[in-house]
């Protein structure tokens, strides 16, 4: 069900906005906690990431420290096919490249995000340089609509069905990208629905 927004809700970089939310992020679950799964190894992983071309920026202004970091050098970080797309910050969007079968800065031997390790190894914000659609995930926005990502609606995530809400779990990180008046209005709807699956 499409539940609409008291308002529209802009974010913060003005590239994407939200109207509407598809309810299923009240309701769908999954285990949202990565690095305690010991069942996935990082499938969520495996088909590396979109990043817009600012995000590109960013990382390579920091390309000689992340490659002593992650081992892998710069040129091998993204594929360099570039998409028109006005939905990414910078009109433009490449994609991490993917070795064998894993996102290039997946960790090698631990697990998670290389880019997040780094970033929370020199007190950095991971949103200023990992792909937004990692930090974003699993509830993305497209023409004003927030909606659970792909995996989640055909059934495909392997941890589905258990933990918290996809709203509980993206809380933080819709507050940072849409801000609080949005989450404070979702929180309502999380309560109402909520109580509905309660009473049934």
């Amino acid at each position: 069900m499409i539940l609409e927004l008291s308002k529209t809700y802009v974010t913060r970089d003005g590239v994407g906005m939200a109207s509407r939310i598809d309810s299923d992020v009240f309701v769908k679950r999954y285990f949202t906690y990565c690095l305690q799964c010991n069942f996935c190894h990082d499938v969520c992983c495996s088909h590396g990431a979109t990043v817009d071309i600012e995000n590109v920026a960013r990382l390579e202004q920091i390309a000689p420290q992340l490659e002593a970091a992650i081992g892998v050098p710069r040129d091998q970080w993204f594929t360099g096919e570039y998409t028109l797309d006005k939905h990414y910050a910078g009109g433009q969007y490449t994609r991490t490249q993917v070795r064998d079968g894993r996102c290039v800065f997946l960790n090698k031997d631990q697990r998670g995000c290389s880019i997040h390790t780094y970033c929370l190894e020199n007190n950095l914000d991971y949103h200023d340089l990992k792909p937004s659609v990692c930090w974003q995930w699993p509830i993305f926005f497209e023409n004003g609509l927030l909606f659970p990502a792909i995996e989640v609606r055909e059934g495909e995530l392997i941890c589905l069905h258990q933990g918290p809400t996809l709203y509980q779990a993206s809380r933080s990180e819709l507050n940072y990208y849409f801000g609080s008046e949005l989450v404070a209005e979702l929180d309502v709807f999380q309560q109402q629905i909520a109580g509905l699956s309660n009473s049934a």
